[in-house]
């Protein structure tokens, strides 16, 4: 930027715009301070939207609820970590993992890697995992241990969370503790002023439980392929599919993965999941060099490195992937590979969809039975009524009527086979398939438009 051509950014601007945390956070989490930064102002904004937005929401979910249910936490009364379900398990180890993490990064004056590190914890695991898996437990009725847990989990890691940006957020960081703290401070309870006048807390290291981290980032890195693979193949997530397949590089992953497996099955709708031995040739994959990476690293070497690369078989490929390296002898002289300097891909065999990614490999069947239909016709089913009884203003305990005009087979089929779950899902004490309906509702059904009525009993 310079004044003399008129280009410099007026800090000003920003700052009333975005406010000064998301700008100091822009600015950290983009480059270190001492490195050359080509502002965008855009880029504040994406900072608020992917960050900042998220961690509101999460708070604004828990603040929500927690008022509705008067919920205050106790520290001395809480249920121990070990007796919470393995999810809140999970989250806590990487909330203590996190800090231990940050702890190293800000010695080490990295403040970038730091924040990067906040708002995967933040975006990727709290919100987009944890939170979404635990929706249901927040909304149960009654206060017992399980749903008791899920508000003490959530409630560390949003606090822990104002401690560990307090440096590079220190306004909303400490907006967020006030809110917070502001029940327990009521009854009594000692807490800090502000977070910025409070201690350290270090990482409990006996909450780590690496392999449990381990495991559910492999049902992460899985649910985010066959995502990947139902979005490809235009296949909705309320459509289930028979199963996917899962090469297995060692038995300790199948382990990890098994620990996860029927997580996994629910988050993407599949009945079931098979594992197969990488070298069973079932799939076939390809290895490319990854010339973006390999140019910056081996410079002139890199066309002997690439050549090297493009000669690999099923072997050399096998040996990456499972040791997530791969030592070579160039000219007599020895380089080691690692996983992310090479691009595998796999290639789709008829009547599956395969993709992969951060080592994993998924094979997904993509072939659709008259069963399988006629089941995600019914899930579609539920959640028009369930749309339908938000905007008749139920209640949840709500008993209703349903009354279908007659349509096609298939559909009419399907309502048929999965009446009990249609009704049990969605509070009716009928589902009646008629050949005339008095003032009923269209329902769009993506490739086909069904009448129904609806009555409250």
């Amino acid at each position: 930027m310079s004044k003399r051509l008129g280009n410099a950014v007026d800090p000003f601007s920003p700052l009333k715009q975005h406010g000064p945390d998301s700008l100091r956070w822009y600015l950290l989490s983009n480059a270190n301070p001492w490195h050359n930064l080509k502002f965008n102002m855009e880029g504040i904004a994406q900072v608020q939207r992917r960050f900042f937005a998220t961690l509101q929401n999460t708070y604004n979910f828990f603040a929500l609820y927690a008022n509705l249910d008067d919920f205050v936490y106790h520290p001395e009364k809480t249920v121990p970590v070990a007796d919470r379900p393995e999810l809140d398990q999970w989250i806590v180890s990487k909330l203590q993992t996190l800090i231990q993490e940050l702890e190293t990064s800000m010695d080490q004056y990295e403040p970038t890697r730091a924040t990067r590190e906040i708002m995967n914890f933040t975006v990727d695991n709290l919100s987009n995992w944890y939170v979404r898996l635990s929706r249901k437990r927040f909304w149960r009725g009654d206060m017992n241990e399980d749903k008791k847990a899920a508000y003490e989990t959530l409630y560390e890691c949003l606090v822990g969370l104002t401690q560990l940006m307090s440096s590079f957020a220190p306004f909303y960081s400490d907006w967020m503790f006030r809110n917070l703290t502001e029940s327990a401070k009521e009854e009594g309870q000692t807490i800090a002023e502000s977070i910025h006048l409070s201690d350290w807390k270090r990482a409990d290291t006996a909450l780590i439980r690496q392999n449990l981290e381990k495991s559910m980032q492999l049902a992460q890195d899985i649910s985010s392929l066959v995502h990947s693979l139902r979005k490809k193949e235009k296949l909705k997530v309320r459509q289930p599919l028979q199963k996917i397949l899962i090469p297995i590089l060692n038995e300790g992953t199948r382990k990890q993965i098994q620990h996860v497996e029927e997580l996994i099955k629910a988050e993407v709708n599949v009945k079931a999941i098979e594992y197969i031995d990488d070298t069973s040739g079932i799939l076939v994959k390809n290895v490319k060099p990854n010339f973006a990476l390999l140019g910056k690293r081996y410079g002139p070497k890199m066309k002997l490195v690439a050549a090297a690369v493009n000669q690999w078989g099923p072997e050399e490929i096998g040996t990456i992937e499972r040791e997530g390296k791969y030592d070579l002898h160039l000219n007599g002289e020895p380089i080691t590979l690692s996983l992310e300097d090479v691009l595998i891909t796999s290639q789709d065999i008829p009547g599956w969809s395969v993709a992969s990614g951060n080592g994993i490999t998924v094979a997904l069947d993509v072939t659709l039975t008259e069963a399988l239909v006629h089941e995600g016709l019914a899930r579609d089913f539920v959640n028009r009524i369930q749309n339908l009884r938000k905007d008749m203003g139920l209640e949840v305990q709500d008993r209703i009527n349903i009354m279908v005009l007659k349509n096609d087979p298939k559909i009419n089929q399907a309502l048929t086979n999965y009446a009990a779950y249609i009704q049990a899902e969605t509070q009716a004490d009928s589902l009646v398939i008629k050949d005339s309906i008095e003032e009923g509702l269209v329902l769009n059904m993506d490739d086909f438009d069904l009448t129904v009525r609806v009555e409250k009993n």
